[in-house]
C-alpha cells in the first residue's frame, strides 16, 4: 500500500450472517480491469436479491456511502480508494423460455451471448467480446457496430436506493448513447430479461467470430484497460453513425502521449492502458491531455465514457 493509499476508516460490524460475504480494505486495483485504485473500506458479494437488500439496508442505516461494481470494466478508481461499501454484483443465473432470456446481472456479458446462441437465439452477437458483466453493459447501454444492448431489454429487476425490489421496463432506464437514467441513481441491477429471436445461429456465430477477431486486432485484450475512454460524437447528419472519438484523438496526436505507466494504446487512440503501475492521477492527467489536444485542434470537447469511483 503506497503513502496515498491509507486504510479506510473502520466501519460498524456486520451482522454475523453477512460478515463472511464481505472483506475490509480491499484494493480497488484488484477489482477493476484497469488495475488502478486504493483500498475500499468494505467489499461485499451480492449473490441473491435478499443479500443485496440486507447489505443495502445495513449501509443506509449506518449512513455509509455505497458504490456498485460488476467486473470493474469502464471504471477508474481513485488512488485514495473508497470510504464506504462496494457492492459486487454476482447474481449470475441464465434461463431461456421461448424467445425470452433472463440472466443475473453478474453474468459475464460474453457468456450471455454464447448462452443465447446455444439456445438457438440471435441478436446479441454484435456485442461479442465486450468486457464486463451483463449489469454493467445494460446500465451503460453498451454497444458497437450500430447496435446497443438496450434494444433487446424487455424488463429488469432492480434494488432501488430506498430498499425496494422493483421490476422495471426499458422506459424506466431511459436508454441513450452509452448511458441510462438509472446508472447514477444508486439502484442495483440484479436481473435482466431480453427478448430475442430464433434465427440462423450459424450466421450469427460467424458474425461473432469476425467481431472477436476485429476486437483482438484493435483492442488491448491482454493489457489492463477500461475500454474506450471518450464517447463517440453525434452523427454529422441524421441517419449516419456516430463519429469515432478515436479518429479525432489520433489526428490530434494522442497516440504518442503517456504519463508514467499510463499510455495511449498504440493501435487505438481512444484507449488508455496501464503499462505497469499507473496511478489514477497519472491516468487523469493523460485523459486531460488527450481531451485538450482534440479541443485545440478541432474545437470539440470530448466527454468521458468511464465511470469514476472515489
Amino acid at each position: 500500500m503506497t503513502s496515498d493509499q491509507k486504510p479506510q476508516p473502520l466501519l460498524p460490524e456486520l451482522p454475523p450472517d453477512l460478515a463472511p460475504l464481505a472483506r475490509r480494505d480491499v484494493p480497488l486495483r484488484q477489482l477493476t480491469t484497469l488495475t488502478v485504485g486504493g483500498p475500499a473500506a468494505l467489499v461485499c458479494r451480492l449473490t441473491t436479491p435478499d443479500i443485496a437488500l440486507r447489505f443495502q439496508t445495513w449501509a443506509r442505516n449506518n449512513r455509509i456511502p455505497v458504490t456498485i461494481l460488476g467486473a470493474g470494466s469502464n471504471v477508474l478508481a481513485s488512488d485514495g480508494g473508497f470510504p464506504g461499501l462496494v457492492m459486487l454484483v454476482q447474481t449470475a443465473g441464465l434461463t431461456v423460455r421461448n424467445n425470452l432470456v433472463t440472466a443475473g446481472a453478474g453474468l459475464p456479458f460474453d457468456k450471455l451471448i454464447t448462452g443465447t446462441l446455444e439456445a438457438g437465439l440471435v441478436g446479441l452477437e454484435f456485442a461479442s467480446g465486450i468486457p464486463g458483466t451483463l449489469g454493467g453493459a445494460v446500465m451503460g447501454n453498451a454497444g458497437c457496430y450500430g447496435h446497443e444492448i438496450g434494444e433487446f431489454v424487455q424488463r429488469a429487476l432492480l434494488l432501488t436506493p430506498d430498499g425496494k425490489l422493483e421490476t422495471v421496463t426499458p422506459a424506466d432506464f431511459g436508454f441513450d448513447y452509452r448511458i441510462t437514467r438509472l446508472r447514477e441513481t444508486g439502484a442495483v441491477l440484479l436481473e435482466v430479461t431480453f427478448a430475442l429471436t430464433a434465427g440462423d445461429t450459424g450466421r450469427a456465430a460467424q458474425t461473432r467470430r469476425q467481431h472477436l477477431a476485429d476486437r483482438r486486432a484493435k483492442h488491448p485484450v491482454d493489457l489492463p484497460c477500461a475500454g474506450s475512454w471518450f464517447r463517440n460524437l453525434p452523427p454529422a447528419a441524421p441517419g449516419q453513425r456516430r463519429r469515432p472519438a478515436g479518429r479525432l484523438l489520433e489526428e490530434a496526436g494522442a497516440k504518442d502521449m503517456a504519463e508514467g505507466d499510463a499510455r495511449v494504446f498504440e493501435r487505438h487512440a481512444n484507449i488508455i492502458i496501464n503499462a505497469g503501475r499507473a496511478t489514477c492521477a497519472q491516468i487523469s492527467r493523460l485523459a486531460d491531455r488527450m481531451r485538450s489536444a482534440v479541443r485545440g485542434k478541432f474545437g470539440i470537447l470530448l466527454e468521458e465514457e468511464v465511470r469514476r469511483i472515489g
